[in-house]
């Protein structure tokens, strides 16, 4: 791989998939709708070119798209925009890669397998979506796999991470960053996984590279499942003990959604994440790349406290 597109790549993943790439010596063409963010996140890197554009209009990924060997799908719409945009932008990408002679490597999240049933997310699980924003990922993964480009899908649970803002435990961070209390979306007891971008991005790009990952689905799972006890711990350890989360039920959440706006209410049939066991088996991914280095919680977290500190500081 010598030149790669990202789409997306002012959000959270698509900024560790660009470094990661310039980490590995690939020329990088990011591309994102705002050329500001951009500009901030990537105006000292010197094999980056800033492509500001719209997903929804072809032409203007055709030109991202060219001369790329591979192309990271890694664009975060906003829920109440996926029901016209989601499946339209799909095609886009599709007809970018096919015009372009480039893969495709997408950044996909755990909505299209549904309810886990108590046991963990295997690729060859039956995925059987009962939310209205599982059964669109569904169909994006099915219309990508069944198009003639080379492709790879890659299923992450929640994220966390530099510059990973639309997350959860963003969240909590900014709002424990900037007073005594933090929300914590969902119960403190139940098994969760949040995975460190940069880590993401090191075995999205891993894979990208090898031809045989291609035509398949991959489960990517955090370094390991904490609960909301433990990540108060871990909190409390960098912040101070003086730190304390609340607990948003999933009640709590549609409450709060009614008043939020329309953002917000999309995202409450997605609660059943937060509220009972959905994780990642990563027994496929092992056995194809080997035993991997995944960061431990508390770095993961501490950069991300110190990212976040920084860019305050900055606005001061």
């Amino acid at each position: 791989m010598k030149k790669a597109l990202v789409i997306g790549a002012s959000g959270g993943m698509g900024y560790a998939l660009v470094m990661e790439l310039v980490s590995r010596g690939v020329d990088v063409v990011a591309f994102a709708r705002g050329i500001e963010k951009l500009e901030e996140l990537f105006s000292s890197e010197e094999k980056v070119t800033l492509v500001a554009g719209d997903a929804g209009i072809k032409e203007e990924l055709n030109f991202a798209a060219k001369g790329v060997d591979v192309i990271f799908h890694a664009l975060n719409l906003p829920y109440e925009q996926w029901k016209d945009k989601l499946l339209p932008i799909t095609q886009n990408i599709i007809h970018a890669a096919e015009e372009n002679g480039a893969k495709l490597a997408m950044v996909d999240n755990i909505y299209a397998y549904g309810k886990s049933g108590g046991n963990r997310l295997t690729e060859n699980m039956e995925k059987k979506p009962h939310t209205k924003k599982g059964k669109l990922r569904k169909v994006m993964g099915e219309t990508i796999q069944q198009s003639s480009i080379p492709s790879l899908i890659c299923h992450f649970p929640d994220f966390y991470g530099p510059n990973a803002t639309n997350t959860y435990m963003h969240f909590t961070l900014d709002q424990l960053l900037k007073k005594r209390k933090g929300g914590f979306v969902g119960p403190s007891d139940i098994e969760r996984e949040f995975i460190f971008t940069k880590d993401g991005a090191r075995v999205m790009v891993e894979l990208a590279l090898q031809d045989d990952a291609y035509g398949h689905c991959w489960n990517i799972p955090a370094v390991s499942t904490i609960t909301g006890r433990d990540f108060e711990k871990m909190v409390k350890g960098q912040l101070g003990s003086d730190k304390q989360l609340y607990y948003i039920t999933k009640p709590m959440f549609a409450l709060y959604a009614l008043v939020a706006g329309k953002g917000m209410r999309e995202a409450v049939e997605m609660q059943y994440i937060n509220t009972e066991p959905t994780i990642l088996s990563g027994e496929k991914l092992e056995k194809f790349l080997g035993t991997m280095e995944w960061t431990p919680y508390e770095t993961g977290i501490k950069e991300t406290i110190n990212y976040m500190n920084k860019k305050t500081e900055q606005l001061v």
